[in-house]
């Protein structure tokens, strides 16, 4: 017998709700509790069951709603955080009058959701049928269809472009073999259709990895580095009327703080390692902003070539976790060894950027007997690598 459609297999699964029940309530072992579903209901929808109560339980720490959402697990991997997502909306919506949005690769409709929620409304499209679908039920599940229209199409064959435009290439495209890639000549839709876009549309957003190598890849736009709970979790490229004066952007989340500047305009000379360490937000590093952050905040650089940032006094930033130094060592174990027994740690977070440390072998080196939490950072400091024993500000 051929395999069913997958959206005939999910269409059923949704109008059998007892099925989802029995899933998420059961504490058997998968292949007991599969054994027990498939005596009531077809192989295809207790697989398609138990993989999507896998995935929402995956997304609970993404979504607010994770349990009545629809889901794949490549559609969850994908799917753009609700915070992220929520914070692009805003910009989008920021005119008093409601405005159009084409949402090109909406996936499961994570940006379509939040894009509605803010005001918009949204014309998504996907060219696979089971992703449009779910984006259909997720945004229902949200109260928001008045606001949504999903269409199943290629999007390289739309044409109108009488809209705003929100586009998420496929990382698992051409050339990649369908393993992600972070290369965006490898992405469908390609660089040059993006470029082509950017120049057709009135503005928009374009959502990259920010792994990608979008470096002089767009001229003439914003692009904005954004972390969640300090993770960096997207490069956004803002064109047209809804790009920014400045060239790069980071905005660290849930806070909403941001930072603007140009990484050409700014510089921080390295300064002495002085009574607190600073480590940068990742968004901030990635968008090449850690000088604009010195100017800012009259930080120094640890080291021309370190993003670890150093003060005598203490700093409040939301663009930094900050550490209290109490001690620098050599790059000896003795050395190490010897200073944080000295702290009285009892556990450590073992933090690097440019220096290669194997963290668990270090960590079992160190004598762990006190009862107190430390850090022990290795940097380059004056050219030289060095070990910094330090605990978080919090704890002091």
């Amino acid at each position: 017998m051929p395999a069913r459609d997958p959206v005939e297999t999910y269409r059923e699964l949704r109008a059998t709700p007892e099925l989802l029940v029995r899933v998420a309530e059961s504490d058997a072992p998968e292949l007991r509790l599969q054994a027990e579903l498939r005596k009531s209901y077809a192989d295809d929808l207790v697989r398609a069951a138990l993989s999507l109560r896998d995935a929402r339980l995956r997304a609970r720490g993404k979504f607010e709603r994770a349990d009545d959402t629809w889901f794949d697990a490549v559609g969850l991997e994908q799917a753009t955080p609700e915070a992220v997502a929520r914070h692009k909306a805003a910009r989008f919506a920021r005119d008093e009058e409601p405005v159009v949005v084409h949402d090109y690769c909406c996936g499961v409709g994570a940006d379509t959701t939040a894009l509605a929620a803010a005001g918009c409304r949204v014309v998504a499209y996907d060219r696979d049928p089971l992703r449009a679908e779910f984006a259909r039920w997720n945004v229902e599940a949200a109260g928001l269809a008045d606001r949504v229209t999903v269409e199943v199409a290629d999007v390289e064959a739309l044409t109108d472009r009488d809209a705003l435009l929100h586009v998420d290439p496929d990382r698992r495209a051409s050339g990649s073999g369908r393993r992600r890639t972070i290369r965006l000549e490898q992405m469908v839709p390609s660089l040059d259709r993006l470029h082509q876009w950017i120049d057709e549309f009135p503005g928009g957003a374009v959502k990259l990895s920010p792994a990608s190598n979008f470096q002089d890849k767009f001229r003439d736009v914003e692009i904005e580095l954004v972390s969640l709970n300090g993770e960096c979790k997207e490069a956004t490229v803002w064109f047209g009327r809804l790009a920014g004066d400045a060239p790069w952007r980071a905005t660290v989340l849930p806070s909403g703080e941001t930072l603007t500047g140009d990484p050409l305009d700014a510089y921080a000379p390295p300064g002495p390692l002085g009574r607190f360490l600073h480590d940068p937000d990742p968004a901030v590093v990635r968008a090449g902003l850690v000088d604009a952050l010195c100017e800012a905040t009259s930080l120094s650089r640890l080291d021309a070539a370190e993003e670890y940032l150093t003060s005598d006094e203490p700093v409040d930033s939301p663009f930094t976790q900050t550490f209290e130094v109490l001690a620098e060592v050599r790059n000896n174990n003795r050395e190490i060894r010897r200073a944080v027994r000295a702290a009285g740690f009892g556990s450590v977070e073992i933090k690097c950027r440019h220096v290669p440390v194997e963290a668990e072998a270090v960590r079992r080196r160190l004598p762990l007997d006190g009862d107190q939490p430390g850090v022990v950072v290795f940097a380059r400091v004056e050219g030289r690598t060095r070990v910094v024993i330090a605990r978080r500000c919090s704890q002091v």
